[in-house]
């Protein structure tokens, strides 16, 4: 009785953005940080009683940031992953 061993077919895993930012989570992830961050723009911009123009690009920078962290956050969280 001869030993069979089926032949091993392995593809090739692709560049770094194929394996890491196409996959489905990430995509959903970068949705999140600029839905996270322009929520977070407008917001700084209606509730504050200054005009357009009166706004530090640091202020509107930081909002930016703000909202893109949290938008990070809700879906990259243990809990959003089901870990908690």
């Amino acid at each position: 009785m001869a030993l069979q061993f089926k032949q091993l077919d392995i593809k090739p895993e692709g560049n770094w953005v194929q394996r890491n930012l196409l996959t489905p989570h990430a995509k959903k992830t970068i949705v999140a940080i600029l839905i996270g961050a322009v929520a977070a723009l407008l917001l700084t911009l209606l509730t504050n009683e200054k005009s357009i123009a009166e706004f530090s690009s640091g202020d509107i920078f930081q909002s930016i940031i703000v909202g893109g962290f949290i938008g990070f956050f809700i879906t990259n969280s243990p809990c959003a992953r089901g870990r908690c």
